[in-house]
């Protein structure tokens, strides 16, 4: 059975304006969230990726209606839903159907859900979906699948035991739909957990301190009607910059939601790519100098990921990518995923000189000439790492299994040719 793979013509510059798609991570429990009330949403500036449109198959599902009405604007009609059981298959294929507990469990009271899938990036706990939820009413059972239920959602003052994205969504919206207050400490707070939080408010829900990590939801309030537009993707910001900064190329990234490029832009001029603010858009200029910053005392420096506000774990593998072609010595720390680093071994095959120290860090010495191959795309942003790695590198690549790139990127290689890459989008033929 064929699969589709990216044919990439490497070490070509590239120039222009890109504009970032709606941000993935918001978009995919927003679209959760509309299961919420009875009334019609609709949804702008949706990516339309293999994700959304996947969660778009699993909510219709329920009973509600959902059509796209443009490109990229989704209209959701949550008028009656049942609590069957979810689609295993489709269950299985993203991680982000556990965003449906919360929701289901607010309609019809109770929910069944196959363990949900995603990227194979080590484990993903779900301890902190169902230690929450717990404390809100709701009681579960596992078998061979989730079964959730509860005879009424009520307040609870909620400590997460990690700050975990998905775990504080699904514990904002059943706090939302329950009786009384909920305060949620330890929550989230990245821009797609804000995001999520001011389309329920769109809806009518009362939430306070968005932005922080100590929520205040007053629930109960009858939630209406909205038209909400979602907010730019700062993760595919972060992917553009690195893409730029490797190219050697300018780039002017469009409505790039500077205020939550603070951490990424910090980020980057670690390694010595600089990037202008300029009114809403971010400029990367050419051909810049790539000098890795040590640190105080001719220190080798490190890079790592946290919890936002900090350098974002899904921008580490483009920084990766980056680093390779970066002037000096730097040390880079995953944090987060125990598994995401294991594709570095495919830029070893291109030619960057990196050592694996362990499952968390690998240390990159740069710059290095790297060259065309064959390799996997093995999830969403290493995937987009090994696009870009192939953009920079001398000769052609081959890129298998694209298709894990576009559950996260909208029409990525289109977007990229339309500033000079040489992007072909074909059917790998293999058997």
């Amino acid at each position: 059975m064929s699969s589709l793979q990216y044919i990439v013509e490497g070490n070509r510059p590239l120039s222009g304006s890109i504009r970032p798609s709606g941000n993935k991570n918001a978009a995919l429990p927003i679209v959760a969230a509309a299961l919420l009330t009875d009334r019609p949403v609709t949804l702008r500036n949706v990516p339309r990726i293999g994700d959304i449109e996947t969660l778009v198959a699993l909510v219709r599902t329920t009973g509600a209606e959902v059509s796209w009405e443009a490109q990229n604007t989704l209209k959701i009609h949550a008028k009656t839903i049942s609590a069957g059981a979810l689609d295993a298959a489709m269950c299985a294929r993203i991680r982000a159907s556990i965003l449906l507990a919360a929701p289901m469990l607010a309609r019809c009271g109770q929910v069944d859900l196959t363990p949900p899938g995603g990227d194979v990036i080590g484990r993903r706990r779900l301890d902190t979906h169902f230690l929450a939820l717990a404390q809100l009413g709701v009681e579960h059972d596992f078998s061979d699948r989730i079964r959730l239920t509860t005879k009424g959602l009520r307040g609870a003052d909620v400590f997460l035991d990690e700050p975990s994205v998905t775990g504080t969504e699904n514990a904002v919206m059943a706090a939302v739909a329950a009786t009384g207050t909920t305060t949620l400490r330890n929550a989230a707070s990245e821009p797609h957990v804000q995001d999520l939080c001011r389309f329920l408010v769109a809806l009518g829900a009362a939430i306070e301190g968005i932005g922080t990590n100590e929520l205040t939801i007053h629930g109960g309030a009858t939630l209406g009607a909205a038209t909400y537009a979602i907010g730019p993707d700062h993760i595919e910001v972060g992917s553009f910059i690195g893409l730029a900064a490797v190219t050697r190329s300018e780039l002017r990234i469009e409505d790039a939601g500077v205020e939550h490029l603070r951490s990424i832009r910090m980020g980057f001029e670690r390694l010595g790519v600089h990037t202008v603010v300029d009114g809403t858009a971010l400029v990367v200029p050419a051909n810049q100098t790539l000098e890795i910053q040590s640190d105080l005392g001719g220190h080798v420096p490190k890079l790592e990921d946290q919890p936002w506000p900090a350098f974002p774990a899904d921008v580490m593998s483009i920084a990766i990518v980056t680093a390779t072609q970066c002037n000096g010595l730097i040390l880079m720390h995953e944090k987060m995923f125990e598994s995401r680093m294991f594709f570095v071994d495919k830029l070893i095959s291109m030619g960057a000189r990196i050592v694996l120290c362990d499952p968390h860090r690998a240390l990159v010495s740069g710059p290095s000439q790297l060259r065309g191959a064959v390799v996997e795309s093995p999830d969403i942003r290493a995937g987009m790492a090994m696009l870009i790695a192939a953009l920079c590198a001398k000769g052609t690549s081959t890129i298998n299994n694209v298709g894990q790139i576009e559950r996260g990127y909208e029409r990525i290689h289109e977007r990229l040719n339309a500033l000079g890459a040489g992007i072909r989008r074909v059917a790998d033929g293999r058997d």
